[in-house]
């Protein structure tokens, strides 16, 4: 079963303008199955809603390094306490120590928005052991998401970890604060989530999914099927409107593979990819994202 979720949200427990409830119910009213309440450096706890919406226990883990100019942020999700950030001095050395205390508290570490105040890239994340996912893009208008002059995107960043042989799966959030005023300046709810291919709907079987790649990330586009053969990746992507849906097929370094239109693209392997993943975007400017699927032995 697919199941839709978001993995990074705030609430008045941080610095949110709506109150925990008031979010969850946000969530439950536009369909989703899970949620990560992710306040800043709180453990966000309620009850009553597991019926309707899975809550899975998180925190965004919050630093400021090099005099508080760096922000380091990181979710754990799953997690069984509070954890207090630790500014190990410097980049790499917080985002190590920071998912450390995130496994050793029962979570799953996500690499949150990169290029936040432009504070860590490529360089800093292949350095990092133990981090299981990475925003690769983020709904708050602060992320640049989009990259920049001289600055790589979130997808950049993504494929040049992944082009280094290390495994770590790309999400989208909306890393939503803004729950009453909605235009483009606000950081809104619904802009980016993360679709899990799970045996249940529980936090276990989410997080197990989460942990193998088992889902795909997404702005708007609904995939409806992933078929991972021996030979090729098939895709089956839904119909809205009478949008057109242009998938590319990415591979070391960034480089496209193959480019197809349609609702069924599909990529044949040649033997000769490290990975292989796909990137789709609609003729609206939505976008959707697979996972590597990797075809060389990789450390």
């Amino acid at each position: 079963m697919w199941y839709k979720g978001n993995v990074h949200t705030h609430t008045t427990k941080s610095d949110g303008d709506a109150d925990p409830e008031v979010v969850v119910q946000w969530y439950k009213n536009h369909d989703y199955d899970f949620l990560v309440l992710s306040d800043h450096n709180h453990r966000t706890i309620i009850d009553g809603y597991s019926d309707a919406l899975i809550l899975i226990p998180g925190e965004e883990v919050s630093a400021r390094i090099l005099g508080g100019d760096i922000p380091i942020h990181l979710n754990g999700i799953g997690i069984s306490r509070v954890i207090e950030p630790i500014d190990a001095g410097g980049v790499v050395e917080t985002l190590q120590a920071n998912v450390n205390l995130i496994t050793q508290a029962g979570g799953i570490a996500s690499l949150n928005h990169p290029n936040a105040s432009w504070a860590y890239d490529h360089k800093d994340i292949v350095q990092i052991e133990g981090a299981t996912l990475l925003e690769v893009y983020n709904g708050w208008p602060g992320s640049n998401s989009e990259g920049g002059p001289d600055k790589y995107s979130g997808e950049e960043i993504w494929d040049k970890v992944l082009s280094s042989g290390k495994i770590i799966y790309g999400i989208a959030v909306d890393d939503a604060h803004h729950y009453s005023d909605f235009n483009h300046t606000m950081a809104n709810p619904g802009r980016g989530w993360i679709v899990v291919n799970a045996d249940k709907l529980t936090s276990k079987s989410i997080i197990d999914s989460l942990i193998v790649g088992k889902f795909y990330f997404s702005t708007g586009i609904d995939i409806e099927d992933i078929s991972i053969l021996d030979q090729a990746i098939e895709l089956v992507i839904s119909q809205h409107r009478d949008y057109i849906y242009n998938t590319k097929f990415i591979g070391k370094d960034g480089e496209v593979l193959k480019e197809v239109s349609g609702l069924c693209p599909k990529y044949e392997f040649t033997g000769n990819e490290e990975y292989v993943r796909a990137s789709i975007k609609s003729s609206i400017g939505t976008r959707a994202w697979t996972q590597p699927r990797f075809l060389n032995n990789v450390d």
